[in-house]
């Protein structure tokens, strides 16, 4: 087979993503593209590809083809923030007052942004735990517009069927939009489940290095995307040029770390799991996890977030988190970094008090998002950890 005749794989294209776009010097990094405007040849001929960065840019369109290709989808539209991606999405496919489904449990921003646009009357949003079928029926006894589910979710791991609920959404008239933020669409691709939108806050693993925000609305038909893609536009929450060649930089890495990221985890479950300082934890690859078989059915890999919930007093908690040197207590995941987090006072914040004990989020949870250092230092990290929170605990 002659090198014309053979075709690379979609991830294979992703780390090549824009090795074309300088035919002058023929550099093998994809070219930036920083201008905000670009020149229209004559009058009276409509307008050129690119006029001005904020509806199009060529570095955010190599990304947005980029990233539809990798999760099977039709189109793609680069925001800039994951919060911009599920704010473009809410505004191109819910009407005024429109029936929102969303899981109590996911990310504060998100569960903020919902309840804070219920507030407003802009849409009627219900919480619920998306993990339970029986819960997901109920709700969807009656029509919606759009059903948001987040599998794995933010913090406590759980895993939603995304082709049922798919197909108890479409019953009703709703859109399924899920978030593949956990999964990257490495391990997932929940259109192929029935998904008709997939969202992911580009700042995590699919750049990976913590050094861009960004996030990606992947619809399944070029419909939907013209719709997203008008919404983003309009609300100004496109991204940036360099922003987009960053996390084309942070792509090319993605299947490496990934497979890092994951032979980590394991490890540390396993250490967790042999303490008596830590009382449950959370991850989908344990096979007691309420998810695990379906996450085995619908997900290539289980990831590298986990959580967990440990034994004693706030204090103890405190002092689990307090002193670490190869983990950083810091908010956000995905990095190369591993990263700790206290979830009822950090990244869900957002929520009242009432709504974090309703989805189970408790200030006995810690959420850690493994890295790629060498493993290690990571476990003798966490074993210093967790004898310092058995100190704290005996007072």
């Amino acid at each position: 087979m002659s090198p014309q005749e053979r075709e690379l794989s979609p991830l294979g294209r992703a780390v090549r993503a824009g090795f074309d776009t300088d035919t002058q010097y023929g550099s093998v990094t994809p070219v930036l593209y920083p201008s905000t405007n670009y020149r229209f040849p004559c009058l009276g001929q409509g307008k050129p590809p690119f006029d001005y960065s904020r509806p199009t840019n060529p570095t955010r369109s190599m990304l947005a083809g980029t990233l539809a290709e990798l999760e099977h989808g039709a189109d793609a539209t680069v925001t800039a923030s994951g919060m911009g991606a599920i704010t473009a999405a809410i505004e191109a496919l819910v009407g005024p007052r429109g029936r929102v489904v969303a899981p109590d449990n996911c990310y504060g921003g998100t569960w903020r942004l919902l309840d804070h646009l219920d507030a407003r009357e802009r849409i009627a949003v219900e919480f619920i735990d998306m993990s339970d079928p029986g819960r997901v029926r109920t709700a969807l006894a009656s029509p919606a517009e759009l059903v948001l589910v987040e599998t794995p979710s933010n913090p406590l791991l759980r895993i939603t069927d995304i082709a049922a609920t798919a197909e108890l959404a479409h019953a009703q008239g709703a859109l399924l939009v899920a978030d593949n933020t956990f999964c990257t669409p490495l391990l997932s691709n929940p259109i192929d489940l029935g998904a008709d939108v997939v969202l992911h806050s580009t700042t995590k693993f699919i750049n990976g290095h913590s050094d861009v925000v960004g996030g990606v609305v992947v619809s399944s038909t070029a419909e939907l995307g013209e719709q997203v893609q008008h919404w983003a536009n309009t609300l100004g929450l496109t991204g940036g040029s360099w922003d987009a060649w960053l996390t084309l930089r942070g792509l090319r890495t993605i299947d490496a770390r990934l497979r890092v990221h994951q032979e980590n985890t394991a490890a540390i479950v396993e250490l967790l799991l042999a303490s008596e300082m830590v009382t449950h934890v959370n991850y989908p690859g344990l096979p007691d996890h309420p998810g695990h078989e379906l996450a085995t059915r619908q997900q290539r890999g289980f990831g590298s977030l986990l959580s967990f919930e440990l034994a004693g007093d706030f204090e103890a908690v405190k002092a689990f988190a307090g002193g670490t040197i190869a983990i950083d207590l810091a908010e956000s995941l995905g990095g190369t970094e591993s990263l700790l987090a206290h979830p009822a006072t950090m990244t869900h914040v957002g929520m009242t008090p009432e709504a974090r004990a309703e989805a189970g989020i408790g200030d006995s949870l810690l959420r850690l998002s493994v890295g790629i250092e060498p493993i290690g230092d990571l476990t003798a990290d966490l074993t210093a950890a967790l004898e310092r929170a058995e100190r704290a605990s005996r007072g």
